[in-house]
């Protein structure tokens, strides 16, 4: 479908070429001031230079040539000095195009020319528990990807897992050191290992940090560290097989906790993935000159003229000849390409390795790695911060586990729909790890991603203001009513068709208000900004509540126009839930 406004400017500009103006001038925006008009054209204010007329003169010539019996889409309009066109949608065009976009089968969400879409997101790193550091990627990301899915592409999720540096030498080396007679670490044992691990994730989560401690401080426990790396590099049989317990496990735990999330990957692919295309990658990129020796590292330089900052050239190997990030990034870049051949590939990280990606985004772009139609974007998010303003931690000053802070935001909102007494006492606990959810991610969602923001459990917890259960509360609501009517009145079949013109100011606001909804999902994929869809949301939320407020939905005498309101708030709830779907969480039943 087309965006509303279309088909107002489309309207609009047959009355500006019939005043003899041309057509461009007849753009249209919603009002700035929706007190006094719903949509306001400026046309008149821009074409007044080039007509050499004041500006309300121009709009009174516009609405001169736009008698009412022309008019389809644009119902009260008028000319406002000092040349502003303040009008209004006809309210039978509004509910005819809100029923349109509730028959399209994808909600008036438009779709776009399919694109294959690599995003990702996660990032974490095996062998060590998902943190509060995880969440906004995870959070963004899952929403990035279903908003594309929405507008038609082929979306493809990675994981990417840290999980080939000197974090599992590190693992190896204090293995060998507690447990020296497992057969992994004789070199001579040429039998079949254990199938079952002889660890569990919880000994490795203790293992690592004890492990990264003493490596710190010995020197020659750190270089047997980075000895065990190498050697598994290089395809020691023994730590190949513990290798491989330790991503069996740490695998399946993540899954459990981005499970919790309801966040789900296509790929669960890492670092360890692209090894195999380093050594030819480098080749290619010295033998072709993009890459050079400066001061015994490997690097290749990204700097462009026009450039407002330093941008330093991109290391790919350093002087011990060890790889590094970048080196992997671009591996995986090229694997990408060669399995999925991607028209997109985006990036979720934290916005401090913004100058990385810039680094390694124009290396691949200036040595061919990539297609030069293939779009490369980062978006980078911000801190997630407690009422301190500082990073969220514990109460005890150390990273929250992510495990424990949705334990903690289920925990309280099972504590206030107890005592709202709403539900079920055998529901209360799903109900709250359904409501949990939502108030985690909107919270997070609801914020521009690019922008830090404060983690506050009393606020993305409250029944009020913007936040995920007011959401969901307001769903619960429009799903009572429909199950009343439903139950009240069994013989009637309401669809789309029943909806009529707005009865009042209400009822139109929140017809033009969900009327959006197609195209914010669109622009929200566009931009990378789900925090749109959160606004749209919970304008939708309390245009609602206020109609609700304001009208007897369920008394209304006059059958066609309760059921106008049924048909009416029956789309709204398809378009909220499909909204939250795409914001990754669900709506319970009861609340």
């Amino acid at each position: 479908m087309e965006k509303l406004t279309y088909y107002l400017e489309n309207e609009l500009a047959g009355a500006f070429e019939a005043a003899g103006y041309a057509a461009e001038y007849a753009r249209v925006t919603v009002s700035n001031r929706p007190d006094l008009c719903e949509y306001q054209c400026n046309g008149a204010m821009a074409a007044a230079k080039a007509y050499h007329k004041a500006p309300i003169a121009i709009a009174k010539d516009v609405l001169a040539h736009f008698p009412e019996e022309d008019r389809k889409v644009v119902g009260r309009i008028e000319a406002v000095p000092p040349g502003f066109i303040n009008f209004d949608v006809d309210p039978w065009y509004a509910a005819a195009y809100l029923a349109a976009a509730a028959e399209d089968e994808d909600l008036g969400i438009p779709q776009k020319e399919p694109e294959t879409v690599v995003i990702d997101y996660g990032g974490p790193n095996v062998a060590k528990p998902l943190h509060v550091g995880h969440l906004r990627s995870a959070v963004i990301g899952e929403s990035i990807k279903r908003l594309g899915r929405a507008v038609g592409h082929n979306v493809i999720g990675d994981v990417h897992l840290g999980d080939w540096g000197l974090q599992m030498g590190l693992l190896i080396t204090e293995m060998g050191e507690r447990m020296p007679s497992l057969p992994y670490f004789d070199e001579n044992f040429d039998g079949e290992y254990p199938e079952e691990a002889p660890f569990t994730i919880a000994m490795l989560e203790e293992m690592y940090p004890a492990a990264s401690a003493r490596a710190k401080t010995d020197e020659e426990y750190h270089a047997r560290a980075l000895s065990a790396t190498h050697a598994l590099q290089e395809g020691r049989r023994g730590y190949r097989a513990l290798w491989d317990k330790i991503m069996e496990l740490s695998i399946r735990d993540l899954k459990a906790n981005y499970e919790k999330l309801d966040v789900t990957f296509d790929l669960w692919k890492g670092e360890s993935d692209v090894q195999q295309y380093i050594p030819d990658m480098i080749a290619y990129l010295v033998e072709n000159g993009y890459a050079h020796e400066d001061q015994g590292a490997l690097v290749v330089d990204v700097a462009e003229e026009g450039d407002t900052k330093e941008i330093p050239p991109c290391i790919i190997r350093k002087s011990d000849g060890a790889s590094l990030y970048a080196t992997t990034d671009l591996a995986t870049i090229l694997e990408r390409v060669k399995l999925f051949d991607p028209d997109e590939m985006i990036y979720i990280t934290d916005k401090r390795q913004e100058m990385h990606f810039t680094q390694v985004f124009r290396a691949a772009r200036k040595s061919g790695l990539v297609y030069d139609g293939t779009k490369l974007r980062h978006l980078g998010f911000g801190t997630m911060n407690g009422k301190d303003g500082k990073p969220f931690k514990t109460r005890q000053g150390g990273v929250m586990r992510l495990e424990y802070l949705i334990a903690d935001i289920d925990a309280e909102m099972e504590k206030k729909i107890r005592e709202n007494r709403n539900v079920r006492e055998e529901d209360a606990a799903e109900t709250a790890r359904i409501v949990g959810l939502a108030a985690l991610k909107y919270g997070d969602l609801s914020n521009q991603a690019t922008k830090d923001y404060v983690f506050d459990v009393d606020k993305f917890t409250s029944f009020e203001g913007n936040t995920g259960p007011y959401i969901l509360y307001t769903i619960v609501r429009i799903k009572s009513i429909l199950s009343r009517f439903a139950e009240e009145h069994p013989e009637e079949n309401v669809t789309p068709d029943d909806l009529m013109g707005a009865a009042s100011a209400a009822e139109k606001k929140l017809v033009l208000t969900a009327s959006q909804f197609g195209w914010t999902a669109a622009e929200a994929f566009d931009t990378l900004a789900p925090h749109r869809l959160c606004q749209y949301v919970y304008e939708t939320a309390n245009a609602f509540n206020t109609f609700y407020h304001e009208t007897k939905i369920l008394s209304e005498e006059d059958p066609a126009r309760r059921r106008s309101y049924i048909a009416l708030l029956t789309i709204v709830r398809r378009m909220m839930e499909r909204a939250i779907d795409l914001l990754g969480f669900s709506a319970p039943e009861h609340m």
